[in-house]
């Protein structure tokens, strides 16, 4: 890896695991992640949510003047101000994001679950039906770049969980006159979501969580009313936000600063790789860019286009500051089988396959965001039109959480409907482990409707 166009990408790291023999904690603490302070934080956060749950719109308006630079009367963004938005949208977009919604919808809609029944004897029957939650508070976050796609990430799978009262939050501009960006608005017009709130950050999650009061002699519209479920990516702060708030109210996943894993042999194109990798790093100075692969040629093409395409990209110094800080890195395994293995303990929010048989491989996979497969499944593909969700777990949480869903926003309900010969079938059952947990009085509920007597 000596060729001058290489070098320029020597500060992309090597981790080295070939002929290594590591457990499942052992790799997991090679692998790359990003430096990331949660206990300072943590703490921040802790104030932000306090504050916006003692003094309410006034904490919200001297934060938005803080860390936005902007005065606030209010945060709920003007009907007038989304049909403006939508109709100065350019066609362009316009038509991306119609497109974006119809892939989303069919996705979308193919998710919703069905009710299940089991019968048993005597007419017993027990059904686990699906209901949507009440209310949800979306994020859409703002700062570096404009995510009109998490718009449509958001509201369109709530949509088809048939929930009734949807509102979106997104930071305030000073550009745009202390609302949020455009785009975003006109996205939300677009989806007929009525209900858009200038806020950013923490405390747009801690207002979603607890509520906000209207402004003093403000309308009462003008409120922010507490919600079931919060989801929407952002940065460490709106993820800390959720993981504290996580218990008053459900979260998607703590989606923080983005990242990408591609799988990767040597007949991978680099080309591809590279601008993939480069892709996830203008997103933010954190994002997480790695490469997995037992081709030391392979490797090695790959940073000379990064020097190249980095380079030319328009955000190249803070494509050079994500791909090279900790969170980034080049894998080196000993063949597939590692590959694989290693991909499943990182559990990337995105993950590429550039194999043989990539098909195969995928299915390999059991803990990712989400998998593209071969060489025209880009991220940025499932970013805005593939019809999946790119709202993910990042920081190795897709070990055990999902990305956004329609399931997210519904909750199952288990109904049990015993006659009386049903429950006299296994009510001696019921009251023998009863007694065996020491909790008599639990079978004693079904024996008092027998008169004491099961027989």
């Amino acid at each position: 890896m000596n060729s001058p166009a290489a070098s320029a990408f020597a500060s992309l790291r090597t981790i080295d695991l070939r002929g290594t023999h590591l457990d499942h904690a052992g790799l997991k603490a090679a692998l790359p992640r990003p430096e990331l302070n949660f206990d300072t934080a943590s703490e921040i956060v802790e104030g932000i949510i306090a504050r916006v749950r003692a003094e309410g719109f006034a904490a919200l308006s001297d934060l938005a003047a803080r860390f936005d630079g902007v005065e606030q009367e209010y945060t709920r963004v003007p009907a007038g101000a989304l049909a403006e938005a939508l109709e100065n949208l350019d066609p362009a977009v316009r038509a991306g994001l119609e497109e974006s919604i119809r892939r989303a919808r069919a996705f979308a809609a193919a998710q919703v679950p069905g009710d299940t029944a089991v019968e048993y004897p005597n007419g017993a029957r027990v059904v686990q039906r699906w209901s949507p939650v009440r209310r949800v508070g979306l994020y859409v976050p703002g700062g570096l770049a404009v995510y009109p796609s998490s718009v449509v990430m958001n509201v369109v799978p709530a949509q088809a969980a048939g929930v009734g009262s949807l509102a979106l939050a997104s930071p305030p501009q000073k550009e745009f006159g202390g609302l949020p960006h455009p785009t975003i608005l006109a996205a939300a017009a677009l989806l007929g979501v009525e209900e858009v709130h200038a806020v950013g950050g923490a405390q747009a999650i801690a207002a979603f969580a607890y509520g906000v009061p209207a402004p003093a002699g403000a309308d009462a519209g003008l409120a922010i009313e507490p919600v079931d479920v919060v989801t929407g990516p952002g940065n460490l702060f709106v993820a800390t936000a959720k993981r504290l708030v996580k218990g008053v109210v459900g979260i998607d996943a703590e989606a923080g600063p983005t990242e990408i894993a591609i799988l990767a042999d040597a007949t991978a194109t680099p080309a591809y790789v590279a601008a993939d990798m480069v892709s996830q790093a203008e997103h933010d100075p954190n994002a997480a860019s790695v490469l997995v692969t037992d081709s030391v040629e392979l490797a090695e093409a790959v940073r000379v286009e990064l020097a190249a395409q980095a380079a030319a990209t328009k955000h190249a110094e803070r494509v050079h500051t994500a791909l090279s800080g900790p969170q980034s890195a080049v894998v080196l395994v000993d063949g597939l089988e590692d590959g694989i293995r290693v991909c499943n303990t990182y559990a990337a929010e995105h993950l590429e396959i550039h194999t043989r048989d990539a098909a195969a491989v995928a299915g390999r996979i059991t803990a990712a965001g989400a998998v593209f497969v071969g060489d025209h499944s880009p991220v940025s593909l499932g970013d805005y039109c593939a019809g999946s969700n790119h709202v993910l777990p990042t920081s190795g949480t897709a070990a055990h959480a999902s990305g956004l869903n329609v399931e997210t926003f519904l909750k199952a309900i288990q109904v049990i409907d015993y006659g009386r010969e049903a429950l006299r079938e296994v009510g001696g059952h019921v009251v023998a482990l009863s007694r065996a947990e020491d909790l008599p009085a639990h079978g004693d509920a079904v024996l008092v409707r027998f008169d004491g007597d099961l027989s």
